[in-house]
């Protein structure tokens, strides 16, 4: 799945997988897969809450940035360039510009951003 299709429930599990990993030796991911908690069918709400994805905006310094002048044109769209209608937020990480994602609100594009950063262009 390309990165920036991500939301909802999987884009919050890739989140939680990437600060999962972030968190634990190899060892401990293991542990915690093999006992099945990768088919978890509740997430963290990381796209949604501020509490969950803010934390993560500050630590992985995310810029957030809202394009009002911004006008879709599915006419001279390109799909691997531009944004869905109504994708006005923009994010990406400070170090990074080149690596910027779309979403319908900063924490969506904050956290496909976050995803991108970590796991590139698509989520396998």
């Amino acid at each position: 799945m390309k990165t920036k299709d991500l939301i909802g429930p999987a884009l919050d599990w890739v989140v939680g997988d990437i600060v999962l990993r972030q968190s634990c030796t190899d060892e401990e991911v293991l542990n915690w897969l093999v006992e099945g908690h990768n088919s978890r069918t509740e997430f963290n709400p990381y796209s949604t809450e501020w509490s969950w994805g803010g934390p993560i905006i500050e630590r992985e310094t995310l810029c957030l940035e809202y394009d009002k002048d911004w006008v879709y044109d599915p006419t001279s769209a390109d799909p691997d360039d531009e944004p869905d209608n109504g994708d006005r937020w923009m994010a990406w990480p400070t170090r990074e510009q080149t690596k910027m994602v779309y979403g319908p609100t900063p924490l969506i594009a904050a956290m496909r951003a976050f995803v991108a950063s970590k796991l590139g262009d698509t989520v396998t």
